[in-house]
């Protein structure tokens, strides 16, 4: 159950819940590729904790709305060790719904959401090389299960992540894994919205701990090679709601 001597990419993880995964995967034993967009001095953070913790771990920056040269980012995190696993967690949250959402809108949601994680998986998998059974996690949201009005462009690009997620656990088998973790009422919004409500439709009545989602991702990565095309909800059972 430990990923000593393997080496797990995380978008996203120089804040916020992306950091959070990347310190599980040191305390699990594995090593980290810290990837940022714009957040160097974070980053920088990151990596100090991580060697406190006696870990491991590189740093990258990347703009993965550069969608044309995206595929250079999995050519970077392998020259600095062969990867085990990808977790594609960068994204945006926008309060957007159908009567003010412009195009531009919508397509920064696609294109970080769910094209910068197509292509990313896709190049993970077509430079695979190691000979045991590397793995993909998508972070995905319980909305993209059940769609409301609400954040549209988000929530439609996290429900075809989670297609993505399907198609690809099909089509990468049986080399590589690919799952997803449904998240639900982790972290207040970053935007400082009003959160007085949230946990309203939140069977569990609470917030999530951050180790809760930690444990999943934990367990995606290190748990029972048979089980691909999941997604896992860690959402208080929100998405029955």
């Amino acid at each position: 159950m430990e990923l000593t001597g393997k080496t797990v990419l995380i978008t996203g993880s120089a804040r916020r819940l992306g950091k959070s995964l990347a310190l599980s995967v040191v305390r699990a034993g594995g090593d980290v590729i810290i990837h940022h967009g714009h957040s160097l001095a974070e980053a920088e953070k990151v990596l100090d904790e991580i060697k406190q913790l006696g870990g491991k771990a590189a740093m990258i920056q990347q703009d993965i709305s550069d969608l044309d040269n995206l595929s250079s980012l999995i050519q970077r995190a392998n020259s600095i060790a062969p990867l085990y696993a990808v977790v594609n967690n960068a994204a945006i949250f926008e309060s957007v719904n159908w009567k003010n959402c412009d195009l531009a809108t919508w397509n920064r949601h696609l294109d970080i959401n769910l094209t910068a994680p197509f292509l990313i998986s896709q190049a993970f998998a077509s430079n695979y090389q190691e000979n045991y059974t590397g793995r993909i996690i998508n972070i995905v949201d319980w909305r993209a299960l059940r769609p409301g009005e609400s954040h549209l462009p988000y929530t439609i690009s996290k429900a075809g992540l989670v297609a993505l997620t399907k198609s690809l656990a099909i089509s990468l088998a049986p080399k590589i894994i690919v799952n997803g973790l449904a998240l639900g009422a982790i972290l207040p919004p970053s935007d400082g919205a009003n959160t007085s409500r949230v946990l309203e439709a939140v069977p569990a009545g609470r917030w999530a701990e951050l180790s809760e989602v930690e444990q999943a991702l934990i367990f995606l990565l290190t748990g029972p090679e048979y089980i691909t095309g999941e997604i896992i909800h860690v959402d208080g059972g929100r998405h029955l709601v």
